[in-house]
């Protein structure tokens, strides 16, 4: 790979590592324990979450819809990265993502996650690797369900 292009990389991470951390898997996963298409480990409701890459810190209020809720909590996908998680095991409280994250330009980054959730709330850590044979880059998600209902100002998910 040439040298801008690891500079390109380079520059991505902390976006792509933070932005990796929410939403779902935009394929369906292979690997699935201990939940239904119809029904997510958490509930829907005005949820706070904060994303953590490289030392950068976001944190954003968002209400999400009873048809987002799998989106919201079940892997990693965004409009800019398309995530497949060949594993997706959720279950007990417990929840492990591993899967490859694919940009518009097609860019590939491996991706993991695991750690644990209520239904209100989720803590998630693992990373993106840009590179085969690299570390991966840590990042993590913290989420809590601020209330049932949405103020209606909200933006949403």
């Amino acid at each position: 790979m040439s040298r801008p292009s690891l500079k390109l990389l380079a520059a991505l991470a902390p976006v792509a590592a933070g932005a990796l951390m929410l939403a779902a898997p935009a394929m369906a996963p292979a690997q699935t324990r201990a939940q239904t298409p119809a029904q997510s480990e958490v509930l829907p409701g005005y949820w706070e979450y904060t994303t953590s890459a490289l030392g950068q810190n976001e944190t954003h209020q968002k209400c999400v819809r009873p048809s987002e809720i799998n989106r919201f909590f079940g892997g990693l996908s965004t409009n800019r990265w398309r995530c497949t998680y060949p594993t997706r095991v959720v279950g007990d409280g417990r929840a492990r993502f591993e899967g490859t994250c694919q940009d518009k330009k097609g860019r590939r980054i491996q991706v993991r996650l695991n750690g644990t959730y209520e239904d209100t709330s989720f803590s998630f850590r693992g990373g993106a690797q840009l590179l085969r044979g690299t570390p991966y880059i840590p990042a993590s998600i913290t989420a809590r369900r601020i209330s049932a209902q949405c103020p209606a100002n909200a933006e949403y998910f």
